[in-house]
């Protein structure tokens, strides 16, 4: 397993073979091992196979060509509507429809997601994660027709791989490891940090071809904006108060 996750790389394209339902299932059986808050699993996943469904997916997510070619789309969702009935049913009066809780149902949400796909990476599926599902999730929602406190958090794509991508570089563990405390970075450790990425041939040719002068300023001017996170921020403010949860 180590050495899984290790060699682990995002994959976006996937051959033309089914995933069974036995394998599937044994595998999100098992991620839902995963911590929980108070042992209320605040979370559901929605299963897309069928192609119609995903082609009414694909615009949420920017028209990703994974989408329609995984043989599995799975949409993990903050669930405390679950719960919520399940009090209402039994006497008790939940308290559910809060910032707070969609933060605890989001920590759920997100240690399945990653419990999923360590397993389906190592029982030698493909997996991709999509960042753009919080991006537009009105469109999911509406798709999906997820009611009041589900909200969607992030899109898992399977399959069998058909690619061997390099694998992306990651920073030194320095650059995350606190001891004792947080220590705060001053400017020679940025330096040192971010020398790698820097020097890579294939970065240099991105700060080239976006006309910019360091790869800092690629994903500050280009790649995520100010203006498209507040964007997005204010939109995804709106949807959770549509879904109940502010």
């Amino acid at each position: 397993m180590i050495e899984s996750i290790k060699n682990r790389k995002s994959i976006r394209k996937y051959l033309q073979k089914d995933i069974s339902s036995e394998l599937l299932n044994n595998l999100l059986k098992t991620s839902f091992r995963a911590s929980t808050m108070g042992g209320m699993q605040l979370y559901s996943v929605v299963v897309t196979r069928d192609m119609a469904m995903k082609a009414k997916l694909s615009p949420a997510h920017f028209d990703q060509p994974m989408i329609k070619d995984a043989p599995v789309v799975l949409t993990y969702c903050a669930d405390f509507r679950r719960f919520t009935l399940w009090c209402k049913q039994r006497k008790a009066v939940p308290g559910y429809n809060n910032f707070m809780s969609f933060l605890n149902a989001t920590m759920d949400t997100l240690l399945v997601a990653q419990n999923f796909c360590t397993l389906a990476e190592d029982a030698g599926l493909g997996i991709c994660y999509l960042g753009t599902t919080t991006y537009n999730p009105q469109q999911i929602i509406d798709i999906l027709q997820l009611p009041k406190l589900v909200m969607p958090i992030t899109t898992v794509t399977v399959g069998y791989p058909a690619e061997a991508p390099e694998q992306t570089d990651r920073l030194p563990i320095s650059a995350m490891i606190h001891e004792e405390r947080y220590h705060d970075y001053v400017p020679t450790a940025i330096d040192r940090i971010y020398a790698y990425k820097e020097s890579m041939e294939s970065n240099k040719q991105f700060v080239l071809e976006n006309k910019k002068e360091t790869l800092a300023q690629v994903f500050t001017d280009i790649r995520y904006t100010q203006k498209d996170n507040e964007y997005m921020s204010d939109n995804l403010m709106n949807v959770l108060k549509q879904q109940g949860f502010v």
